[in-house]
């Protein structure tokens, strides 16, 4: 009989013959996850015997899953996979008093065994569990961009060019808006990271990283492969019928190495050559007293930067152009903010026409809240990546086991209606006045130790992104056939999840922007 163990689905029939080959192994964690969690756990969905909830676990769009269970069983919330405990955070306050306060207790990181494992992903800070190598990776992260007055102070210019490179291209070719945020996203880190200057035609090294991103979203899916809640399937033989994630895992991992040595024997080979261009990694090197293990450090340090940016920004670029074709009244009052600052004719109180920048942040509190409003309307990272407890613990009377996984709802924070009024909407307004709603921030980058090390960086990019594109484009719907054609506002499933692909009209807004996207830099 076949048997598919590749990507999960726990309605298939293979589930009966897996079971049935390792009956005793799951009845003997079974009991012994049993005898664990005599305490309180966490109320959730009933499973069954062995099993546990299995046949419960969502699929595609996760979140909305865990936001039902939520409103029957509460606010944090309990399954079981395969004897996994599997805990559940919905709301802030309890992500805050957990991943933050316990810290200590909440940092570690599962053993994701398909895309950690055995694509090797794990190599990465992402999902490095920890310990001295994590350390290492945080210590030389914080150099580069440990906070907000360096990354505004050493890479604004940086900034502001690829931005406004990005105009330029989507003003030539709009249809390929996506494209575009990618290209200007991978612009700025690889430049950062490596000194290297991505090609304006198709560029290799960012085709490999964007697949690599494909992959890592994919694999890094809570329940997305069973072999990630039954690790025992590792050792199938990948000739068996139907093992496919097998072979997924060794071409994936494949691309996965190449994707990390490619960018770092450049730098390697651009100091030999003495054409380097100053950067995280030849920093390193030229500091470091180097060993085996203090390279690979660099080296995965330095992937771990850059794919920790390459697909977040540009998911969270691409919602504010969906926000602005679905709402052209915020987008006008954002435009007639900067207009008023920078100025809508040729010179503004004698100041020539210019794109806006970092210095030009304070003054513009609309197109900031509009930047809030992107990041808590679109969440990018929905489920965050989810936290391992290495101790056991006990929070408000309920028991939650070591090494267990905690996985906080980022979607359900981000759209509480306790927190935020009309969370559905995209209403920039309510990071305004004397009594603003919450910061996004403060839940949309993670939580604790594992909190993301590019935020500042990140937060930079989509501001003058936003604020730059505000300027000189009008973002409008589609009209076909006399009609326009409002967008589906629906989510791709996956650690990082984008808009679905969607049509817009991108047009400068008068002669002026014209001139102004198409001036040199």
């Amino acid at each position: 009989m076949e048997f598919n163990v590749d990507r999960f689905n726990p309605t298939s029939s293979y589930l009966s013959v897996v079971l049935a080959l390792t009956v005793l192994f799951l009845v003997e964690r079974f009991f012994r996850g049993r005898r664990r969690s005599l305490g309180n756990l966490p109320p959730g969905p009933k499973g069954f015997p062995i099993i546990g909830n299995i046949l419960d676990w969502p699929v595609y769009q996760e979140w909305f899953t865990f936001i039902e269970w939520g409103q029957k069983y509460g606010d944090i919330m309990s399954v079981s996979l395969l004897g996994q405990h599997m805990i559940v955070l919905n709301s802030a306050s309890d992500a805050f008093n957990l991943l933050d306060q316990k810290g200590t207790k909440y940092s570690d990181r599962p053993v994701m065994m398909m895309g950690g494992e055995l694509v090797g992903w794990s190599k990465t800070l992402a999902l490095t569990r920890v310990g001295e190598r994590f350390k290492e990776y945080r210590k030389n992260m914080h150099k580069l961009m440990g906070t907000r007055p360096q990354v505004v102070q050493e890479y604004s210019d940086l900034l502001e060019l690829e931005t406004h490179k990005f105009l330029q291209r989507t003003l030539k070719d709009p249809k390929k808006l996506s494209d575009h945020i990618r290209k200007m996203a991978a612009s700025v880190i690889l430049m950062m990271t490596y000194g290297y200057k991505v090609q304006e035609s198709k560029d290799p090294l960012c085709e490999t990283v964007d697949l690599a991103m494909i992959h890592f979203s994919i694999t890094t899916t809570p329940g997305s492969f069973l072999v990630d809640v039954f690790p025992m399937l590792q050792y199938i033989p990948s000739w068996v019928p139907g093992a496919s994630f097998k072979t997924k895992a060794d071409s994936w991992g494949k691309h996965f190495k190449k994707m990390g040595r490619l960018p770092f024997q450049y730098v390697k080979d651009s100091m030999r050559k003495g054409t380097n261009i100053p950067n995280y990694v030849s920093n390193l090197l030229d500091t470091e007293e180097l060993t085996p293990e203090k390279e690979d450090i660099i080296q995965w340090s330095a992937a771990s930067i850059y794919t920790g940016a390459a697909d977040t920004t540009v998911a969270s670029i691409y919602a504010f152009y969906l926000a602005m074709t679905l709402y052209p009244d915020i987008q006008r009052k954002a435009q007639e903010e900067i207009d008023q600052v920078l100025g809508s004719t040729s010179t503004y109180n004698g100041i020539d026409l210019r794109l806006p920048t970092n210095a030009d942040r304070d003054q513009l509190p609309y197109v900031n809240a509009v930047v809030s409003e992107v990041l808590r309307w679109h969440s990018v990272v929905p489920l965050g990546v989810p936290h391992a407890t290495s101790e056991d613990d006990v929070y408000k009377g309920y028991f939650i086991p070591k090494g267990s996984v905690v996985i906080p709802n980022i979607w359900k924070m981000l759209h509480d209606p306790d927190t935020y009024h009309d969370p559905m909407t995209f209403k920039p307004e309510r990071f305004l006045g004397e009594n603003p709603e919450r910061d996004p921030r403060d839940v949309f980058f993670g939580f604790g130790r594992r909190i993301c090390p590019g935020r500042f960086l990140a937060d930079s990019s989509i501001f003058l992104s936003c604020a730059m594109s505000l300027a000189v484009f009008d973002i409008r719907k589609v009209i076909k056939g006399g009609k326009e054609i409002t967008p589906v506002v629906d989510y791709t499933t996956g650690t990082i999840s984008h808009p679905q692909e969607f049509e817009c009209s991108i047009k400068p807004r008068n002669t002026k922007a014209e001139a102004l996207i198409l001036s040199t830099h």
